[in-house]
């Protein structure tokens, strides 16, 4: 186990977990949340690629779309 923090709040997740896995436990549609690890922006696409480490920050937030 690794301790990251998810929107502030500390979390234990499984050494080796990926950031799509952490979205997909939470209950909003994965596809409804932007998400950024450590303050840089990590596009859904990128998401199976991104390894959580001991110590990231990660927040997850909806996107704002308007004219």
């Amino acid at each position: 186990m690794i301790r990251i923090t998810l929107n502030g709040e500390a979390r234990e997740v499984s050494a080796g977990q990926t950031l799509a896995d952490l979205i997909a436990q939470l209950d909003a549609p994965p596809q409804a949340l932007a998400t950024a690890v450590n303050g840089e922006f990590v596009a859904r696409e990128a998401r199976a690629d991104c390894t959580l480490r001991e110590g990231d920050a990660v927040f997850t937030f909806q996107p704002i779309t308007g004219g």
